[in-house]
């Protein structure tokens, strides 16, 4: 038997075990029917005979399933099955993160270390399967970047790019997509907290110094140096939890 959270009364965590349990079998009956991407939902009056909830309460889980980017309500059309959509997991992660900046910024912390253990662990095959015209394509972003930097230029887009196409040879979207959550986190957290930029120059340093380990197909300096990459990350929001 599940013991409500402290502060939270018996009758709200148990109608919270409810709400999340009819959340659960409506995403069921969505994989039981055979729906995918953009294909209708049931009605709520049909949902609310198959689910014997009333329609108010599947009204309700419907919401909290838009909300969490699994359906998409169109008034007017119905309910449908959403495209992939990560906003969601974005915006909670950066409140997490922001918040956790007052203590220290573990969860921030915690972010940083999911991303690098991503990216060092998969170095190694996207460097196996990486070909001479992605090199090139990453090359070019290399430079682009060092042009950008000289006149002072912002980097952030041609950072998140240069990430994007070391990986690009893994053909994984759903790697795609969490790296690009991971990286809107840490910036909108970088900006909203006001934290100094990095030095653009050393930036491009150590973005061409990855991106030669690639090239001479050496996984174990890739992988230091991404490593490295990430301790200055870190380095970034301890200066930040500090202040």
């Amino acid at each position: 038997m599940s013991v409500a959270p402290q502060g939270v009364s018996s009758a709200r965590y148990s109608a919270q075990i409810r709400s999340h349990a009819l959340q659960t079998r409506i995403m069921d009956l969505i994989l039981e029917q055979g729906l995918d991407v953009g294909d209708s939902l049931p009605t709520e009056g049909e949902l609310s005979a198959v689910l014997g909830v009333g329609r108010n309460t599947v009204r309700e889980s419907l919401k909290v399933l838009q909300a969490l980017g699994v359906i998409e309500i169109r008034h007017g059309f119905g309910t449908f099955v959403a495209p992939n959509n990560f906003s969601a997991l974005t915006d909670g992660l950066v409140f997490r993160g922001r918040l956790s900046l007052r203590h220290r910024g573990e969860e921030a912390m915690e972010l940083v270390d999911v991303r690098q253990a991503l990216e060092s662990g998969l170095i190694g095959p996207a460097i196996d399967l990486v070909t001479a015209e992605q090199l090139g394509d990453l090359r070019a972003v290399m430079e682009a970047m060092e042009k950008a930097a000289a006149v002072g230029e912002p980097l952030t887009e041609l950072d998140a790019e240069f990430h994007r196409r070391l990986y690009a040879p893994l053909n994984n979207e759903l790697l795609m997509n969490l790296m690009d959550v991971f990286w809107k986190v840490y910036r909108q957290i970088h900006q909203a907290l006001g934290a100094a930029p990095m030095n653009l120059a050393d930036q491009v340093r150590i973005h061409w110094e990855i991106y030669e380990a690639v090239a001479d197909k050496d996984k174990t300096v890739a992988a230091e140096r991404l490593q490295r990459h990430f301790d200055g990350i870190r380095q970034k929001l301890r200066e930040v939890a500090a202040r």
